[in-house]
């Protein structure tokens, strides 16, 4: 391999242009890796590191960068979380992995380790009864209160992500009285195309929430208030208020997030006895493993059920 002369940080936009063209990565997740490599220049820099070559990173710079990324404070005032940290060091092996693929040496990726989870990942969701109390909790009286119902209705029929829900446009939604159910084609995480579904439960309430907009707006959900001038197109956080809103009122828990009901959309297909595969095509996820996080959910309920109707009472020993 080449020793390259030209600083790791030089090389960024390079790697984006990689990324982009010969990876085929979507925008999305170039800015993610972006705003994750962000962190990784400042540490360059504040470690007058930022002349340092791709063949000049060892060992010790992951170490003292990792302790760095374990010492940051987010806004809450809490230290980064374990697993968003693994994010930031995804990113930088990257960079490692376009190094080694344009003949540049420097340390393999696989030095980067990841940073080990205290527990397996857990998922919180909301039963049928809680999730019929969020979702009859906005005032539907007002323009405000419909465009709620109808967002929280889309996310439990669509299982759809923040980002998918808020992409969705008006024009998509063509129903008639008679419709059953509506099938709209997204693209969602990574660029792939996948349809969701739509419940006739969920299409009442899009229509009347329709019916009640006079604008000429191009996005499905908008807002009501702030400047006139700006795109009036929900944004995540906005979406994640509005669930918090409603979890208070509901008294649903208050850590209620539109991706809880992400995941409450999920356990209740599960729960049905849809076939975990099916529920992969639904959800948009590329690797079976991520779906198989449901079934965790569901073991205790199995057991009950075993320990009810096979326990072998009444038979002879």
């Amino acid at each position: 391999m080449k020793k390259e002369e030209n600083p790791i940080i030089e090389h960024i936009p390079r790697f984006f242009e990689y990324l982009d063209i010969e990876k085929g990565v979507s925008k999305k997740t170039q800015e993610t890796y972006s705003r994750f490599l962000q962190s990784f220049i400042r540490w360059l820099e504040k470690s007058n590191l930022e002349k340092l070559k791709p063949h000049e990173l060892n060992d010790e710079h992951i170490w003292k960068y990792r302790v760095y990324l374990s010492r940051r404070i987010t806004v809450k005032k809490e230290p980064i979380k374990k697993s968003t940290r693994n994010y930031y060091l995804i990113a930088l092996r990257a960079l490692l992995n376009y190094f080694a693929d344009r003949d540049i040496s420097s340390l393999p990726a696989e030095k980067v380790k990841l940073t080990r989870q205290d527990k397996e990942r857990t998922v919180k969701f909301l039963d049928l009864n809680q999730i019929e109390k969020l979702l009859l909790s906005p005032d539907t009286s007002t323009k405000v209160g419909l465009r709620d119902r109808a967002l929280l209705e889309t996310l439990f029929s669509t299982g759809l992500r923040v980002a998918e829900l808020i992409d969705l446009n008006r024009d998509q939604i063509k129903t008639t009285a008679d419709t059953e159910i509506l099938e709209v084609s997204i693209v969602g995480k990574g660029g792939h195309p996948r349809t969701v579904y739509f419940s006739q439960r969920a299409i009442r309430i899009i229509q009347k929430y329709l019916q009640s907009r006079d604008d000429k707006e191009k996005a499905l959900f908008i807002r009501y208030k702030g400047p006139k001038s700006a795109s009036k197109r929900l944004t995540p956080r906005s979406v994640e208020s509005i669930v918090k809103k409603y979890a208070k009122k509901s008294g649903v828990p208050v850590m209620t997030t539109p991706h809880t009901l992400r995941h409450s959309y999920a356990t209740d297909l599960l729960a049905q006895g849809v076939d975990l595969r099916m529920i992969q095509e639904f959800l948009g996820h590329r690797n079976i493993a991520t779906t198989q996080i449901y079934t965790h959910i569901t073991s205790q309920k199995l057991r009950d059920i075993h320990k009810k109707f096979h326990s072998g009472k009444g038979m002879k020993e």
